[in-house]
């Protein structure tokens, strides 16, 4: 079959990447598509509201079936033309897309067919609804009836609240025409719960229920959005309530709708609130949803093509429909200022490997430019996970979130919450719980990290997390001449201030790491195993996942084993939302090889190997140089947000300096890491007696990260390269005759720097 799917986000990735399984479909078509969709079928440069294009492409391609994902098409009619030109279609008309078209239409069909749901009225007048409201005995919320791209509906928690939204929507036309009719509803309690099912106008099948988050914000605070995330299924909605549901909304609801002359075949979706009296309907949806299509449809067993195609021949009393056993999990990565508005073209990292197993990443507002890819709107990527159990899906998938970047990018880190909290069921009864030490919360931290320091082990692991101690198999060590082995323990420092505030962890993982391969490197050794350690005043199980994966996935780049480590929740000894994360690593190499070597000596030259920005020195200084400053603000000289630049990982120089190292001969006679104390402090450190360095500024361009500090701050230049590195993260000591060799060698430009002389053992600035 030759099949048109229409639309451009996350559902459509997901859609496209489903139906590209099945055996029965020729090619597939995507109008317009995104990078993501590219890669499953072939994008189409037409808009979603180009009817007679769409039409005509579909006429063009011999399209079998066409299937339509946005609302908006669907509310206007796209469906109704393609079956004017004798076209397929699985999406309902526009007639009964007012299901979801129309806020007012929907609650008024409801009541008509006595589908359970919320108490409402219907205004156009500001004045009427502000009379409304003051007379209101219940709490309320307040929706635009038409659509809104999911923001239209307002959950004030005060009157002052209320009235500015409404004035917002009927006044000052907040959501345009969406927002000239206002349904005013009882705000109902209770747990919300996102049931799909597919239809063909006569049989209801139900998908397994889901569960979205539309705050923006951890904990369901901030204002809402399109959806941040989602996972099912939702044991919150077992498989009686589930039929429960069919029967008392949706095959109600559809067998109302062909009963009215508007036969509806596609997706019905049902927003549910379980209250104390029973499933009422929030909203009906008239197609998948997003983002929870994306955590559905890989749960899916069954080729979706021929489940869609039975819809659009009255035939899907005969289609079988099985699932996947376990769980899906699905986070939505946004841009910084969504949902307001959304910055557009930054370039996505993290998006060249394909995702381990079990992990899919789907391109919601992307584009791409170039050869890169870049960010197109709001909801960025839905990076989705399966697992066996919820827990491991959200640990798949925050795993992969962690390795995924551009600037500004904002995600929740507690997706599934309401689930994993019956995980703590026992903490009420714990008196250590009371004392402020959740270890119902460390278990959790340790299952949602489990995975990624796994993915570090080598057969060299006789034992790792769980165990009382890691063991390593030593065994590998007798093929060398005389192992030496080396070991450094460090810490980030006050960076995690920053990256608290800027609720950005993983690449605080990966700085520990990075800093501490660099310090066993200077002395010419490779890392075996790596432990870190965590420690807060409370714990939060994601955050430590967070962190733990950047760990994970930095020892993975440096083919280091993470064989344990240490995650501590100490009230009392941090303040209220403060942590610290530490590392020791070990590392191994021939005695014979290691640095600084003896002949250093007058006239050998330095060469300074760029660094990532300030790494993970200086930052005390910093904050007070940025003190009252948004990490989100954006700098001219920056190219992007403060934040990028700040929270930039620690570069590691194990994979352009090993090769080099392991030369025979090999040309490096020293290596110094400029961590804490710059220059002034470092390079000394390797000096013979007798011998000083000249460091002349001038020859490297000083990033601007360091010239914003130097200025906002007004500190002079010898300050700066006692704090910091100034763009230099590695200085190379090498004779000048090896100095062509090391350049040819390594795979990024570097620096002459400076050089060695005879005199104090101190650096000399020039």
């Amino acid at each position: 079959m030759n099949v048109l799917l229409v639309g451009s986000g996350g559902r459509e990735h997901a859609i496209a990447w489903k139906l590209a399984q099945s055996s029965r479909l020729e090619r597939l078509l995507i109008a317009p598509g995104n990078p993501g969709t590219a890669r499953v079928g072939t994008n189409l440069p037409v808009s979603v509201e180009d009817f007679p294009a769409l039409v005509a492409a579909a006429s063009q391609h011999h399209v079998d079936l066409a299937v339509i994902g946005p609302e908006v098409p669907l509310t206007q009619g796209l469906t109704d033309a393609f079956q004017a030109a004798g076209i397929r279609v699985f999406g309902p008309t526009r007639a009964a897309a007012q299901i979801e078209g129309s806020k007012a239409f929907s609650k008024a069909f409801m009541q008509r067919h006595a589908v359970p749901s919320a108490r409402y009225a219907v205004f156009t007048d500001f004045e009427a609804a502000v009379e409304q409201l003051e007379k209101s005995e219940y709490p309320v919320v307040l929706k635009a009836s038409g659509l809104a791209a999911g923001k239209g509906v307002v959950l004030p928690e005060t009157q002052t609240e209320a009235l500015d939204a409404l004035r917002g929507m009927l006044v000052n036309r907040r959501f345009g025409t969406a927002g000239e009719t206002v349904v005013i509803e009882e705000r109902l309690q209770g747990e919300e719960v996102s049931l799909l099912a597919f239809t063909d106008g006569f049989t209801v099948r139900p998908m397994p229920p889901a569960q979205d988050h539309k705050r923006l914000l951890d904990g369901d605070r901030g204002p809402n959005t399109g959806g941040m995330g989602a996972y099912a299924p939702a044991p919150i909605c077992p498989p009686e309530l589930v039929s429960a549901a069919v029967d008392a909304i949706l095959r109600p609801t559809i067998d109302g709708l062909r009963a009215e002359g508007m036969p509806f075949v596609g997706v019905l979706y049902a927003g549910l609130m379980l209250t104390e009296t029973g499933l009422k309907v929030l909203e009906f949806n008239c197609r998948f949803g997003d983002p929870e299509t994306q955590c559905i449809l890989p749960l899916l067993d069954t080729d979706l093509l021929s489940i869609l195609d039975a819809c659009t021949r009255g035939a899907l009393d005969q289609q079988e429909i099985r699932w996947r056993s376990g769980a899906c999990a699905c986070v939505v990565a946004a841009s910084g200022n969504y949902p307001e508005t959304s910055r557009t073209g930054l370039a996505i990292r993290g998006l060249e490997d394909p995702p381990p197993q079990d992990t899919f990443i789907f391109h919601a507002a992307t584009r791409r430019n170039g050869n890169r890819i870049v960010t197109g709107g709001g909801r960025v990527l839905g990076i989705t996970a399966w697992g066996a159990d919820l827990q491991s899906a959200l640990t798949r998938a925050y795993a992969s979130t962690a390795n995924v970047h551009f600037s500004g990018m904002q995600f929740r880190r507690d997706i599934g919450h309401r689930a994993l909290q019956k995980l703590a069921s026992s903490k009420s009864s714990s008196a250590y719980a009371k004392s402020g030490v959740d270890i119902d919360a460390g278990n959790r931290a340790v299952q949602l990290m489990s995975d990624a320091v796994r993915s570090t082990y080598t057969p060299a692991v006789l034992a790792g997390i769980g165990s009382f101690g890691g063991l390593f198999d030593a065994l590998a060590l007798k093929s060398m001449r005389h192992p030496v082995l080396v070991a450094s323990t460090d810490g980030v420092g006050t960076k995690v201030r920053l990256a608290a505030e800027a609720r950005r962890y993983a690449s605080i993982g990966r700085d520990i790491v990075n800093h501490c391969v660099n310090d066993i490197l200077v002395q010419g050794a490779r890392p075996l195993f790596f432990l870190d350690y965590f420690a807060a005043s409370h714990l939060e199980p994601e955050v430590a996942a967070e962190i733990v994966s950047g760990v994970a996935a930095a020892c993975r780049d440096a083919r280091c084993v993470l064989i344990g480590g240490e995650t501590a929740e100490m009230p009392g000894v941090y303040a209220q939302a403060e942590f610290d994360v530490a590392g020791t690593i070990i590392g191994v190499l021939e005695r014979e090889r290691i640095l600084p070597r003896p002949t250093i000596c007058r006239g050998d030259v330095l060469v300074g190997l760029p660094s990532s920005g300030p790494h993970t020195n200086g930052y005390s200084l910093i904050r007070r140089v940025f003190e009252g400053v948004s990490l989100d603000t954006e700098f001219s000289e920056l190219r992007g947000s403060l934040g990028d630049a700040l929270l930039a990982p620690h570069r590691s120089y194990l994979s352009w300096l090993q090769p080099i190292l392991e030369m025979d001969p090999c040309p490096v006679k020293g290596l110094a890491h400029i961590t804490g104390g710059g220059f002034i402090e470092n390079i000394p450190r390797i000096l013979p007696e007798g011998t000083g360095a000249v460091i002349h500024l001038g020859s490297w361009t000083i990033p601007p990260v360091f010239e914003l500090i130097q200025s906002r701050g007004n500190i002079d230049w010898p300050e700066m390269a006692r704090v910091f590195n100034l763009g230099i993260g590695m200085v190379v000591v090498i004779c000048p005759e090896a100095l062509d060799r090391l350049m040819k060698s390594l795979p990024i430009p570097a620096h002459v720097i400076g050089e060695l002389v005879s005199g104090e053992k101190k650096v000399t600035l020039q």
